[in-house]
């Protein structure tokens, strides 16, 4: 089981295409170079751009470009933009009614939370733009050592 949905890999490759490119991107541009369904890359653009990832642009010139840098957004913004809510168990996901029957009696529960909770704290801390350009992440590491 992939943590990562096919949406959200197509969707860091078409950030990753408009990171860069003031002038931005269509659809078929997008697709044509990665070689993907052109469809389902309109789908997620369209996505993206209700939750504020990219900005549409009507016309002739038209297409999509980045709303905002992408070192102000996190994997786990995107992940939770394009699919919903990430949980490493049910119990993490759910509470009250509905949720696991055995909540009150599992001796795993603490220790599962605690994997979320630092799942969750990966996830918050890597940027989109380490994902789009590693070879920054890379260069700033060498700067650090």
């Amino acid at each position: 089981m992939a943590l990562m949905s096919r949406k959200v890999d197509y969707a860091l490759l078409i950030l990753s295409y408009l990171d860069g490119r003031p002038e931005g991107g269509c659809a078929r541009a997008i697709a044509e170079r990665f070689d993907l369904s052109r469809p389902f890359v309109a789908n997620i653009l369209k996505t993206l751009c209700h939750r504020g990832f990219v900005a549409s642009q009507r016309g002739v010139k038209g297409g999509y470009v980045l709303a905002r840098p992408l070192a102000f957004a996190s994997l786990s913004d995107l992940m939770e933009a394009l699919d919903s809510a990430v949980y490493l168990a049910e119990c993490n996901g759910t509470s009250g009614p509905g949720g696991c029957p055995l909540a009150d009696v599992c001796p795993v529960r603490g220790p599962v939370a605690e994997v979320h909770r630092r799942l969750c704290e990966v996830l918050n801390g890597v940027s989109l733009a380490e994902l789009v350009r590693p070879h920054a992440r890379t260069a700033a590491a060498t700067v650090e050592a």
